[in-house]
């Protein structure tokens, strides 16, 4: 049965994952909930991939007029009968999506809302031919669904402004019921507008939207919309009576957006997989929506997708194919020694204590650097533990997967920041060319002050020892002349860093240790036994070095102790 179900992975419609055959986790609870918590307008803001898309396609198939009702066959809403002849095919629905509205200029940006709003008008072409509707309004519906000869849609802008408004007034006569209207990710146009420096613009044209549709629309029955942040204080929702916001700090919908552990453990165990279930829980868990305990289903799916493949698959980061990371590397680039230091407690696995604000919006983002707190929250980068009486909110990263793009954003600017001097890097590397292990000792220590410390518990010495390689590695990277190899094979063994400066026939051997408990000279001189039991020596005196350095450094937290062995003189 199992391999006969697929894994969705980037199904995003409801209608597609219940006829083509996929794993679906249902979460058509939602709609019920919905209606018994009734608003005229409801925002639901999640981090991107957690299901806001299939959730509001759900949403549209089964209120649509003519849903049947088969593609809810099997699942929760259907038990509730009563409701199901109530709202089920009931209604006209407009549903756009503003995921794909994101262009380098205003202008493009509404070539490209104009396409979205001018595709989902056609789908309402039998309003031409309705004796409901007016002369002119049938004149402004060709408007709006009219193309030039690329198939480009030419409304003007004033007709766009008034597009979700007009089309919810046309199809609340045809049908003499009022309309539902699904944004789904309605701020990723001001997400770019911001970005690209229109954003004034780009709020302008929002609130104008938004506001036609949403506030004084009295063909309305009730909207839904969907976005990583609440944009607010633009006064885009400014007005509206009856407005419900669900952030991921309330407890209403929390079940809805993302899988539960409950859901992840099903879904393993039809799989076959439940031997993984304590790996997808360090690596993907550990999101906290209203209290409740949430994975990320996008990657839960991505992994289980890998492992049907390959049983033996190491977890990955998908994450960081869905997301440019961007609002990490702001955050690390304005940040001072003292929110380095915090982000570095994060990634080691700590918590800190920081003001939430739920209303900040992308204006906001360089006001101040403590407003980036607020956003990385929102947007799932760092996931809530407590909230205590002053209202501060204990933060922390939420699993393995996002500690890695922490991790990662952090070592490129720690190597756009190494090579922004460049006379001190070189000095540094030559250093070695040189026998110097005074200059080493304390280049080294200069570096790995600006660097992360790696956590000193729950971590293997190798590790440990990998990450002082990396930054050698890093450093190393941009020298010129320099063969640098890692973990390559010499002598009777495998050794950490070998260089070849050919142009000087300089062989230079580098083992690291981690030095634990602070014993310096005892890893130094263990790492200087190494290079000599193994004759690490051989291969450069092979490949034609004169001279052969040999370094022993070892490193504990951000402090370093080098020590030279005797040279190899050819």
């Amino acid at each position: 049965m199992a391999g006969k179900v697929k894994l969705p992975m980037g199904i995003e419609d409801f209608e597609e994952m219940r006829t083509m055959g996929y794993y679906y986790a249902d979460k058509t609870g939602l709609i019920k909930t919905l209606l018994e918590h009734f608003g005229k307008v409801s925002l639901f803001t999640r981090p991107r991939r957690f299901g806001k898309t299939l959730n509001m396609s759900m949403l549209k198939h089964f209120f649509e007029t003519g849903s049947d009702g088969t593609l809810f066959d099997g699942l929760e809403i259907a038990r509730d009968q009563e409701l199901c002849e109530e709202y089920m095919g009931k209604f006209p629905v407009i549903a756009v999506s503003l995921k794909n509205a994101a262009s380098d200029t205003m202008d493009g940006a509404m070539e490209l809302l104009r396409n979205i709003i001018g595709k989902e008008a056609l789908r309402f072409s039998f309003l031409l031919e309705s004796s409901s509707l007016t002369e002119m309004e049938c004149r402004r519906y060709k408007a709006l669904i009219q193309v030039d000869d690329n198939g480009i849609f030419t409304m003007k802008d004033q007709l766009l402004g008034d597009s979700l408004l007009f089309l919810s007034n046309c199809l609340y006569k045809h049908y003499g019921q009022k309309t539902i209207i699904l944004i789904d990710e309605y701020d990723v146009p001001l997400d770019k507008a911001y970005h690209a420096g229109y954003y004034d613009a780009m709020v302008d044209f929002i609130r104008t939207l938004f506001g036609q549709a949403l506030k004084t629309n009295s063909s309305l029955y009730f909207a839904v919309l969907t976005g990583c942040l609440r944009i607010s204080k633009e006064s885009i929702f400014t007005g509206l009576n009856n407005f419900n916001v669900y952030t991921v700090n309330d407890v209403q919908y929390n079940e809805y957006f993302g899988f539960s552990d409950m859901e992840v453990r099903r879904m393993l165990a039809f799989y076959g997989f439940m031997e993984k279930y304590e790996t997808i829980r360090e690596w993907y868990d550990g999101y906290r929506f209203g209290g409740l305990e949430i994975y990320c289903p996008w990657d839960v799916v991505s992994y289980c997708h890998a492992l049907r493949m390959n049983p033996a698959q190491s977890p990955q980061n998908y994450w960081v194919n869905t997301s440019s990371n961007s609002i990490i590397k702001k955050f690390i680039d304005k940040s001072d020694a003292t929110t380095r230091e915090e982000i570095e407690h994060l990634i080691n696995g700590g918590s800190i204590k920081k003001e939430i604000l739920h209303e900040l919006t992308y204006r906001d983002l360089d006001a101040d650097i403590s407003h980036l707190w607020s956003i990385l929250y929102t947007t799932g980068y760092l996931t809530q533990c407590t909230k205590d009486e002053a209202g501060l909110t204990e933060l922390t990263i939420p699993n393995r997967e996002i500690q890695w793009v922490f991790l990662k954003q952090f070592r490129e600017w720690f190597e756009k920041e190494t090579r922004s001097d460049t006379q001190k890097l070189e000095a540094f590397c030559r250093a070695f060319e040189e026998n110097d292990t005074d200059v080493i000792e304390k280049g080294f220590t200069s570096y790995l002050r600006k660097t992360i410390r790696i956590r000193d518990t729950n971590v293997r010495k190798e590790m440990k020892e990998n990450f002082y390689h990396g930054i050698l590695l890093g450093l190393f990277a941009g020298m010129a002349g320099w063969k640098v190899k890692s973990n390559a094979e010499a002598g009777e063994g495998y050794s950490d860093i070998t260089v070849e400066v050919e142009e000087k026939d300089i062989g230079i051997l580098i083992e690291l240790k981690y030095a634990e408990h602070a014993e310096f000279d005892a890893g130094c001189t263990a790492a200087l036994q190494q290079i000599s039991d193994r004759n690490y020596e051989e291969t450069l005196l092979d490949d034609g070095m004169q001279t052969i350095y040999k370094y022993g450094i070892a490193c504990y937290k951000k402090r370093c102790k080098v020590v030279s062995g005797e040279a190899c003189i050819k």
